[in-house]
């Protein structure tokens, strides 16, 4: 049943539209997404994910053969969705601290999004089980990040408006200070910050990223 569910979501019809078999499949994951991101791996079963999916629990099992496949595929879906994958780049804007104030703001805000906290916090609590997984969500969401900062911040280099021994340490160094102590906060049952707060967090990143780095 598996292969065939698979064959199912491989289709789809001629205008692009999801096949029924792949329409079925978001509706499990979606069904899976509300249990994991309420009481976490461990404490999710099958039965309680078919409920909120509004299947059976063997339509569960035709599309996957137990808790941790339905998990890792919703990771792997997840983590296209990650804060940290904002980024994106012009690297011919030579104005970086309106670039990086625009960049932190929608990142703060999105880092401290009920989703993404929830999306964290079930990260976190399935990581000593799912190494693998968790290194993958780290790969495509903060490293992901990472890079594409670091590649805008080396053109900065390059054209003398930074100065930048190290455009990678320089990006994580930024990006640590959007994450702390914002997202910390949050994850650990602390209050959203307001737009207020997400601007002067961001504007405050951003006044001491250039004080360090700005070309003389």
């Amino acid at each position: 049943m598996i292969e065939q569910a698979k064959t199912a979501v491989a289709s789809s019809d001629r205008t692009g539209a999801p096949s029924p078999g792949e329409a079925k499949r978001a509706q499990v994951l979606s069904g899976a997404r509300e249990v994991f991101m309420a009481r976490g791996f461990a404490a999710a079963s099958m039965g309680e994910i078919a409920r909120a999916a509004g299947v059976s629990k063997g339509t569960l099992y035709v599309y996957f053969d137990g808790k941790t496949a339905l998990f890792q595929a919703l990771i792997s879906e997840q983590k296209r969705n990650t804060a940290e994958r904002l980024a994106t780049f012009d690297p011919a804007d030579h104005d970086v601290e309106a670039v990086l104030r625009d960049f932190a703001r929608r990142l703060i805000a999105a880092l401290t999004a009920p989703e993404h906290v929830a999306l964290i916090r079930m990260v976190i609590g399935a990581a000593e089980a799912f190494p693998d997984i968790s290194r993958s969500f780290f790969v495509n969401g903060a490293a992901y990040g990472a890079r594409r900062l670091a590649a805008y911040l080396a053109a900065q280099a390059e054209e003398g408006v930074l100065a930048l021994d190290d455009p990678e340490d320089a990006a994580w160094r930024f990006l640590g200070m959007c994450n702390m102590p914002a997202l910390t906060a949050v994850v650990l049952g602390g209050e959203r910050p307001d737009e207020a707060e997400i601007s002067r967090r961001a504007d405050g990143a951003v006044k001491t990223f250039m004080a360090a780095s700005r070309s003389a």
